[in-house]
Order: structure tokens, then C-alpha cells, then sequence
């Protein structure tokens, strides 16, 4: 049986949250779907949530938010907002999202650091790229400011994240096989596998920078 939800309104709790495109469709494998849906985190951050941590990948997004209101109207600020933003910038009304999205309460420091390294190694899990600072819709990516990571919850230390490496994340399902992704958008710059640093190069020209770097 699921485990209930647990309603969070401004109760200064840190979540990790999750949600997949409908039918699991890798709309964000194009360049300026990705774009728009970084954008969109961006532009409720400080007013719905705080953004420590995120990754878009092609057919889902993680990101670690501290809601400013409920978790429930934090997620619906994000997935609302990037639908509205869809039909009106890039001409879609195609469905965008599965119904609902998966979340966590972080429980303490180790549990921060375990959800921050499996943001990051996502898309070196999938063999996007061989290093998390090489893929340029993750927040380990250079020059996308974040809040800082709640008191209470910051790593004591080195040790916390390499045991966060080795822990991973039991909620987190497999994204749909590449042949799924070839049916839907064109595929995007950061598609294929980054292997050198002039490929890493070219890769952070479209990144939209929202700050000049991340914070502590």
C-alpha cells in the first residue's frame, strides 16, 4: 500500500520532488523544451518553493525544493506554469504531464545528501555525459544559483556523499528505453554522450545562466 502523503503547508520540511511527461514522452530531449522547463523553476523559486537541487531529464524532472506554500501547490506552480508557458511559447497543446508525482520528506543530513547525489549522477547513470558537471540542465551544472541547503541538513563531510553514492534512491523508476525517446522530439545537443571538454564547451553556450554562480 502507497504511504500517505504527507500535506505540507510552510512547515519548513525539504522534499525531494519527482514528476514524468505523459506516457513518459521525452519532450525535454528537445533543446528548447528543456530550456523553458529550467526556466520555469527558476521563475517560481523564492515564491512557491526554495530550489536546492535539480535535474530535467528527457521524460521527467527531480528537483529539491522547499516549499513557500503547500508541497501540492509547489508542484502545481511547476507543472502548471510549464504547460501554460508550452502552448503560449512554444505552440504545443499537447498533454505534458502524467496526473500527480512522487515525493520525499528528507529526514536528515545523510538522507539530503543521498537525494542530492542521485539528482546528479542521474544523467551519468544514463550515459549522458561522463561527469555531473558536464550536463546543462542539472543544477551541478556551473552557473545556476540555488538556495542553500537547509539548516540541519547540511553533509558533515565528505564521507556523506560518498555513502549517498553508494546508498541511491528506492523510489526512483527506470526512464522509458531509448527506443520510447526516438518517437517523440528531436534530440537535443546534450543527447548525445559528452566525451571531451570541447564537446563540454560547446554544451554551456545555450545553457541559460541565471546567476553568475551557485551558492553554498
Amino acid at each position: 500500500m502507497k504511504p500517505q502523503r504527507e500535506y505540507a503547508t510552510r512547515n519548513a520540511q525539504t522534499y525531494m520532488v519527482t514528476s514524468s511527461t505523459w506516457e513518459r514522452r521525452a519532450l525535454f530531449q528537445a533543446e528548447p523544451w528543456a530550456r523553458l522547463s529550467s526556466d520555469t523553476l527558476y521563475h517560481y523559486r523564492g515564491t512557491a518553493y526554495l530550489l536546492h537541487e535539480f535535474v530535467i531529464m528527457p521524460d521527467h524532472f527531480h528537483a529539491l525544493i522547499t516549499p513557500q506554500t503547500s508541497l501540492e501547490k509547489a508542484v502545481q506552480f511547476i507543472k502548471g506554469g510549464f504547460s501554460h508557458r508550452a502552448k503560449k511559447e512554444l505552440g504545443s497543446n499537447i498533454e505534458v504531464w502524467q496526473k500527480g508525482f512522487q515525493d520525499h520528506r528528507i529526514r536528515d543530513a545523510n538522507d539530503y545528501a543521498v537525494h542530492v547525489s542521485y539528482i546528479h549522477y542521474n544523467p551519468v547513470k544514463e550515459r549522458f555525459c561522463e561527469r555531473p558537471d558536464e550536463f546543462p540542465y542539472s543544477s551541478a551544472y556551473a552557473g545556476f544559483e540555488m538556495d542553500a541547503v537547509p539548516q540541519g541538513l547540511k553533509p558533515q563531510g565528505l564521507g556523506d556523499l560518498v555513502a549517498a553514492r553508494l546508498e541511491g534512491v528506492p523510489f526512483q523508476s527506470k526512464i522509458s528505453n531509448q527506443a520510447e525517446t526516438n518517437n517523440t522530439a528531436a534530440a537535443a545537443p546534450f543527447q548525445d554522450k559528452i566525451s571531451n571538454q570541447a564537446e563540454t564547451n560547446s554544451a554551456r553556450k545555450v545553457v541559460p545562466l541565471h546567476s553568475k554562480a551557485k551558492t553554498a
